[in-house]
Parts: structure tokens; C-alpha cells; sequence
């Protein structure tokens, strides 16, 4: 991003945090139910026609001469063999890397884009993509239409991502949906802390059974496909030529 371009990003900023009458803001309120309904909308539209997903989460940051960058491109591969498309967050570093790996297996691949002010511009290696607004809307439709989440290294974001799909699984609003974190010597701080809740008894033992902590790909598979027989029906997604589609 140019100077030019972050002066213009931090006056926008400083316009939406300026004074503002009543009528302003309530003004303002009620145009955004309507931003946020159309973006459930759009998403809901383009997201129903992908076929069974798991979705791939990690930094932004990762670069592709990094282990986890080709990782992530071999988990994306296997997982377009095994009849899945994929669907990352739609910008760079690991989401890159498994936008790539789905790409090139010859499967669905999908990103789900964020405006930010820096880091999050799409990717090269996505079939659709739908770029929001709103964080929550993303991550709801996420879940929606992954029948699995992988999280790969990454920072408060990946965290985000991570901790609430964790919280659906435990309270039982989503069942047993698989969450397959890979990179243990990563995430072995992650794994500590779980452990030390378990014996603060602020999660149960019976929690920790709701994630996998793998460095091992064909492991990874195998928990979630255990899943997905048991609930599903998965078959690769023929590309409907008479309907002019290109995924």
C-alpha cells in the first residue's frame, strides 16, 4: 500500500470515529441491518452451490518457502481427493497456500475474503470468492458450509476462528464437527494451556476430545472422514456443463 493510500485509509478513519448527532447514528444503524442481510444473502447464494468443504485456517504471513505454507498445500490436495472442496479466508499465506493445493488437485476452491486496511488482498488461486464486510458473518458462514475445520499455525485471527468453532462444538449448538490443528511443536503452548484448564477444572477431560492435535496429514483425514461417514454421503461435485458452471 502506498503513502498516498494509508493517508486516505487513516481519514476514513478518522471521519468514522468523528462527532455525530443522534440522527446520524441511528440513520446509520438502520442502513446496516440491511449491509448485513444482503452480505447473509450473497454468501448464502454463492456458498449453497460449492458442494461438502473444509474449510483452512492460518496466518496470512506464512510465505511460501515456509514448511507450513507447503503443508497446507498437501492437506488442500489430499482433502480435494478425498471428494472435498476447500475454503479458506482468500488471502495470502496459508490460505494462499490451500487455495493452491486445491486449485491444482483439480477441486472447488473457494475464499472468503475480509476488507482489512492491510495484509487481506485475494488470492490468485480461487474459483469464487465473496469478499465481507463483517467478521461474524464470515465466520458463520464458514461453519455452515464446512463439514470440517483444519487450523494451521497462525496468530489472533487463526485464534478467533479456532476458540469460537470450539465453543460451538462444546455447547452443542454444532455436533461433532471436526477440528484438526496441525503443527504440535506450534501450538504446544495451545496444547499446555488446554491441559492445565483441565486441571483448573474450567474444561473437562471429555473437552479435549473435541480437536485433534496432529503433525501427521493421513491422521487428520481419517478423523474427519470418521466423522463425515458416519453423517454423510460425500461423492466429488461433477462441474454441470449445461448450466455453464466452471467449478
Amino acid at each position: 500500500m502506498t503513502e498516498n493510500n494509508w493517508k486516505e485509509e487513516e481519514e476514513k478513519i478518522k471521519q468514522a470515529f468523528g462527532d455525530k448527532t443522534w440522527a446520524q447514528i441511528k440513520s446509520e444503524e438502520s442502513w446496516r441491518i440491511f449491509k448485513i442481510m444482503s452480505e447473509f444473502v450473497e454468501g448464502i447464494d454463492k456458498l449453497s452451490k460449492i458442494g461438502p468443504c473444509v474449510s483452512i485456517f492460518g496466518s496470512a504471513r506464512t510465505s511460501p518457502d515456509n514448511p507450513y505454507y507447503k503443508i497446507a498445500e498437501e492437506i488442500a490436495a489430499k482433502l480435494v481427493r478425498h471428494g472435498y472442496g476447500v475454503i479458506t479466508g482468500g488471502g495470502p499465506g496459508i490460505m494462499e497456500a490451500a487455495n493452491k493445493g486445491a486449485m491444482e488437485a483439480g477441486g472447488s476452491s473457494v475464499g472468503c475474503n475480509i476488507k482489512l486496511p492491510f495484509e487481506q488482498h485475494p488470492n490468485p488461486y480461487m474459483h469464487k470468492w465473496i469478499t465481507f464486510d463483517y467478521f461474524f458473518i464470515r465466520k458463520v458462514l464458514m461453519v455452515k458450509y464446512s463439514y470440517a475445520f483444519v487450523i494451521m499455525p497462525g496468530g489472533f485471527g487463526t485464534m478467533d476462528e479456532f476458540f469460537e468453532t470450539l465453543t460451538l462444538a462444546q455447547t452443542g449448538v454444532i455436533n461433532d464437527f471436526p477440528i484438526v490443528i496441525y503443527g504440535k511443536e506450534y501450538f504446544q503452548p495451545l496444547i499446555d494451556m488446554i491441559d492445565a484448564m483441565v486441571v483448573k477444572g474450567t474444561i473437562s477431560e471429555a473437552d479435549k476430545k473435541l480437536m485433534l492435535f496432529t503433525d501427521d496429514i493421513e491422521e487428520g483425514m481419517q478423523y474427519i472422514q470418521a466423522y463425515v461417514k458416519k453423517n454423510y454421503t460425500v461423492k466429488p461435485r461433477k462441474r454441470l456443463w449445461w448450466l455453464f458452471e466452471k467449478v
